[in-house]
């Protein structure tokens, strides 16, 4: 008796998982699976996934999301929650309108460790809008070693997967922005390309306008095809510590900050936290170009953290610290739990180290990482961290050392 045999492979059913017969001939599970593999190369991409409906979603909603995750900073995330929701209903407005809305770029500006990032990525998340963070210490002017200014925009295409259209309505987290602060005010023979040129870069981008991006990077690909990609619909958040900024502050408030001779108008300032009081000139005088400083209209501030934040950041956002060393001891079949006063001894060490939130990390890591080798081997059901516990594990680390020193 003839066997049947697959049209396409030649062979016969006993050969086959299973072979499919059609009207004039039969085909196999396995070319079945090469056609569907030949398919999804040759097929361009159209699924064009649709952006959240931000309708139902109002800043009070964004700003009580940001609680949950960030401890303190009200003032930034009222301002961070009014931005984006006027940009994302400004995207929402009808064409045919006649007032054309701009978007509002923000900056922010706070020590290290106070929770700008976290609130970027929060807040991108919660959108459901595609987000990048680009690191502006890389970037240098077109033709020279580093980054091209373009390449920020490559992060936002590989998020969405190269759909532009989505891509063309996310969110471009520039942290270090203060990193490439005009060095002085003198000419100079040498070009600052890593500086004030790559702020002059950044204007068509901050404002919007239609760019050339090179999908895979532009200087080790040339020939490749460029990607339009139209930046009016994206909003920039610039962050950075704008490291002695306070001084500048000081001097505008005709104040000192350290020493005598406080003017009598001037002694409700709160010496301890002089970034409260920032303005656009001082962001000038620290060395962004004016024109840069003009397409940032929203300009915010993150207080430093003090002792009591820090306590909450280790116990109390849905992400905290405690609650994750928690979860993986968990994992282990192994119960943790921390007493008050080793927490105090970790916000301690954390004020010591003065890095702010990333300084909490550290010390918990340094405290935590014998114990994560040690215990996981150990046939115990219960862990409590008290301050004998942590201060013993504490004092064998080279961080302990370096604090000392």
């Amino acid at each position: 008796m003839k066997k049947n045999k697959c049209s396409f492979c030649g062979r016969d059913e006993d050969e086959v998982p299973v072979l499919l017969n059609g009207l004039n001939g039969f085909i196999c599970s396995d070319c079945v699976k090469q056609a569907q593999i030949v398919l999804d190369e040759i097929t361009p991409k159209n699924k064009k996934s649709k952006l959240k409906n931000f309708s139902n979603i109002k800043p009070v909603d964004i700003k009580k999301h940001l609680d949950e995750y960030v401890i303190g900073q009200d003032e930034a995330k009222k301002s961070l929650a009014v931005a984006v929701y006027n940009h994302y209903k400004r995207i929402s407005q009808p064409t045919d309108n006649d007032v054309d809305i701009e978007k509002s770029n923000i900056i922010l500006v706070g020590e290290t460790g106070t929770g700008k990032t976290l609130l970027a990525k929060t807040i991108a998340k919660f959108l459901e809008v595609p987000f990048a963070i680009v690191d502006a210490t890389v970037l240098t002017e077109a033709g020279y070693v580093g980054e091209d200014i373009e390449s920020l925009l490559v992060r936002l295409l590989q998020a969405t997967d190269y759909d532009v259209e989505k891509a063309e309505q996310g969110i471009v987290f520039i942290d270090e922005i203060d990193k490439i602060a005009r060095k002085g005010d003198n000419p100079s023979i040498t070009r600052d390309v890593s500086g004030e040129g790559v702020q002059q870069g950044l204007l068509k981008l901050l404002e919007g306008s239609v760019v050339n991006v090179p999908p895979q990077g532009g200087r080790k690909h040339p020939e490749q095809k460029m990607i339009a990609v139209n930046t009016k619909n994206i909003l920039f958040i610039c962050g950075g510590a704008f490291e002695g900024i306070q001084k500048i502050i000081a001097r505008r408030l005709n104040t000192q900050t350290v020493g005598y001779g406080m003017k009598e108008k001037n002694k409700d300032i709160d010496k301890n936290n002089f970034l409260q009081y920032i303005a656009p000139q001082d962001l000038r005088a620290f060395g962004l170009i004016p024109e840069i400083i003009g397409r940032l209209p929203v300009l915010t501030h993150l207080n430093p953290l003090d002792r009591d934040a820090l306590r909450k950041i280790l116990t109390e956002p849905k992400n905290a610290l405690i609650k994750q060393y928690i979860e993986l001891f968990k994992i282990d079949g192994i119960k943790l739990s921390f007493n008050d006063d080793a927490l105090d001894f970790i916000v301690d060490k954390a004020i010591e180290f003065k890095l702010g939130a990333r300084g909490l990390r550290s010390i918990c890591e340094a405290i935590m990482l014998d114990v994560m080798f040690e215990y996981p081997s150990k046939k115990v059901k219960t862990l409590t961290i008290d301050k004998s516990f942590a201060e013993s594990y504490f004092s064998k680390t080279e961080l302990n050392h370096t604090l000392k020193a």
